[in-house]
């Protein structure tokens, strides 16, 4: 089995952290589509730094992407990759089973989470971004039960396949109609996909901040891939950054 155009994927074994090796290859000059793929991690990372538990038998992978863009508009590979990793676990897992996008890029299975992205990049002339690396993480046999939020696995969801290629070329996949969805239309298709599947949109939430918390009313995404909340106020905040709560 190969992967769907345009990806080339180079499996290893173990590594420490396949974004870091996917960001050390495109800054060497790596093609788009590469992709690196590793059995397990020993420092696997998501997001503000935060440890990405990765022992064998999930699935860990970076790609390389260098979209013709600026780096806001290139921020919404995120969006991307996170509804391209929904339509995969729909795919895969039993028809019925509830799929949701938690704001800003993990995957939840029956409200558990089962996915988290990283995306990273790196600047150039003009104003655009070099390369973008996007960073996934799936639970497939695997979950973590010492988390802040509740984990759940494919297989503890009733997944037709736990086999960690077959899930990695039906993402890729995924993953590139998107691309291609977003080069040609723009983020309108992506944003309406993933506010379908939005966790808590149109209820009251609390927005953790590094150094404050507040509670509002999830009412929207927009297209930089902001939440927009409405404060008891009334007023309306757009946050870019922070953890999100029901």
């Amino acid at each position: 089995m190969t992967a769907p155009p345009p990806f080339s994927v180079i499996e290893h074994g173990i590594l420490e952290s396949t974004n870091d090796e996917a960001c050390r290859l495109a800054s060497d000059g790596a093609a788009e589509g590469t992709v690196v793929w590793a059995h397990r991690q020993r420092a696997g990372r998501g997001r503000r730094g935060r440890q990405w538990q990765s022992p064998e038998g999930n699935l860990y992978f970076s790609a390389i992407l260098r979209p013709a863009a600026p780096p806001a508009v290139a921020a919404q590979l995120s969006l991307v990759a996170a509804v391209a990793m929904a339509d995969t676990l729909v795919c895969l897992l039993p028809d019925g089973t509830r799929v949701e996008q938690k704001w800003p890029n993990d995957v939840l299975v029956e409200g558990k989470k089962i996915a988290g992205i990283l995306l990273e990049s790196s600047g150039a002339a003009a104003d655009r971004v070099d390369w973008v690396v996007v960073g996934c993480g799936l639970n497939i046999t695997v979950a973590p039960d010492d988390t802040a939020f509740p984990a759940t696995s494919m297989v503890a969801e009733g997944a037709s396949s736990a086999d960690r290629k077959t899930v990695l070329m039906t993402l890729l996949d995924s993953l590139h109609r998107w691309r291609v969805e977003w080069d040609t239309a723009g983020i309108a298709p992506v944003r309406k996909a993933w506010l379908a599947r939005a966790r808590g949109l149109g209820q009251e939430v609390t927005v953790r901040l590094p150094n404050h918390e507040f509670k509002g009313q999830f009412l929207d995404m927009d297209d930089s891939g902001a939440l927009i909340v409405r404060l008891p106020d009334g007023s309306e905040k757009a946050v870019t950054a922070g953890d999100v709560f029901l």
